[in-house]
């Protein structure tokens, strides 16, 4: 298989898949289409449906900011918290995390090409995000979303630990987004065309980006590497010549 995304071939029109496949029982492709589904999510912070829908809960508080001198007097202090010179760090702990797939598919309007196996390959993100906040009970100071995001990384606090709320994040691969998959295609055993990870190693994207962006960033990494190797070599050339000297 072959690393060079510019020579893989790309498939203009999906319907072509099906003869390729007759006389070639594994085939890298290039494929641009829109994300589809028989059996979409529906999305709870949107009205949007997914195919991929990944879920995060984090609970947001404030921390007092440690000071050595303040707490070895501590007993002689009782009132520390409320020195001006103490400062609380905004901080967060993921409570929860969940992440949901269903079948899902590229269609270009003349046929259909199955995906699998698309989180673990090159490029791949859900592409749309929203999230909602929750504010605690006790603390009156950020009420929303917005006020959360604005607060300062350091600030002030009255506790040592003073929860803010929990915020929940939702991540979704929409049905109708535009993807470049670039990998190997098969047929199952059901007859079914798919595309996935190369069975004996290759390329495999997943990408809002296109076909020729994808190819036109791998030759700049390549390009990038290469002028990394030749730096290093003649450092390493410059180097032995000082030790001869």
């Amino acid at each position: 298989m072959t690393d060079n995304l510019a020579s893989v071939p790309q498939i203009r029109e999906f319907k072509d898949l099906e003869p390729l496949l007759k006389s070639q029982n594994r085939l890298m492709v290039a494929l641009r289409g829109n994300v589809g589904s028989e059996t979409p999510m529906n999305c709870e912070f949107s009205e949007l449906q997914g195919v991929v829908v990944e879920k995060t809960v984090l609970k947001y508080f404030l921390e007092r900011i440690k000071n050595k001198d303040k707490d070895e007097d501590e007993d002689k202090n009782k009132n520390k918290n409320e020195d001006k010179g103490d400062k609380w760090r905004k901080d967060y702990e993921v409570l929860h995390s969940t992440s949901e797939q269903v079948p899902w598919y590229l269609d270009d309007g003349t046929f259909h090409v199955k995906v699998v196996g698309a989180r673990s390959a090159e490029g791949f993100y859900c592409t749309d995000r929203y999230a909602v906040f929750e504010p605690s009970r006790r603390w009156h100071g950020v009420e929303t979303l917005d006020d959360l995001e604005n607060l300062p990384y350091i600030t002030k606090g009255k506790e040592d630990r003073q929860v803010l709320g929990v915020k929940r994040i939702e991540r979704v691969l929409p049905i109708g987004t535009s993807l470049s998959v670039i990998g190997e295609a098969v047929k199952d055993g059901n007859g079914t065309i798919c595309i996935q990870r190369p069975d004996g190693g290759g390329p495999f994207y997943v990408s809002p980006r296109t076909i020729d962006q994808l190819t036109e960033g791998q030759r700049g990494e390549a390009r990038v590497s290469y002028v990394g190797s030749v730096v290093f070599t003649l450092l390493g050339v410059a180097d032995i010549g000082l030790h001869l000297l």
